[in-house]
């Protein structure tokens, strides 16, 4: 079964993650299960030389997992990056509602992040006029055919998501 998702999409440094960091406490308080997925656009990486499943890795496991009694970690070498409708389904089936951070380009429903400060158009009614767009979270007001949330009332924006997937 695939979650519902939103995705949380901005320019870089206008607070997507402070906001996901946010975001999920008051999630869970409603009772969501909440999961997370943050796309990066540059090449990462969690394994560090010297452990053990770095040297697994480096050795050519294509999949390498590593697990604990409270939590696990996957390394997936794969050619491009995986659509998220696959990553939801395969991963997240057992949550409420999965926030991703990033995936512009995606289908998924939408809020876009918008701080004052950097003076950068919009992505979503900007770059282009994305039809999944559900609110701009802005620390200013803004004259748009879609609701603004306050990006400084996390709590507030949690209710818009919870309303929009209930």
């Amino acid at each position: 079964m695939k979650p519902h998702a939103i995705a949380i999409v901005g320019n870089s440094g206008a607070g997507k993650t402070t906001l996901l960091e946010r975001l999920i406490p008051a999630l869970k308080e409603m009772g969501f299960r909440v999961g997370a997925v943050k796309h990066d656009a540059h090449r990462f990486d969690i394994d560090h030389p010297g452990k053990d499943s770095h040297r697994l890795t480096a050795a050519g496991a294509e999949t390498m997992m590593i697990t604990s009694a409270s939590k696990l970690a996957l390394v997936k070498r794969h050619s491009g990056t995986p659509p998220i409708g696959e990553l939801l389904e395969r991963y997240f089936g057992d949550m409420d509602l999965v926030l991703v951070e990033g995936f512009r380009g995606s289908s998924l429903p939408k809020i876009e992040v918008h701080r004052k400060a950097f003076h950068r158009a919009l992505i979503c009614r900007g770059e282009r006029d994305d039809p999944g767009l559900l609110a701009v979270a802005s620390d200013e007001p803004l004259d748009l055919d879609v609701p603004i949330l306050d990006l400084n009332a996390p709590e507030a924006i949690a209710k818009f998501i919870a309303s929009s997937f209930r």
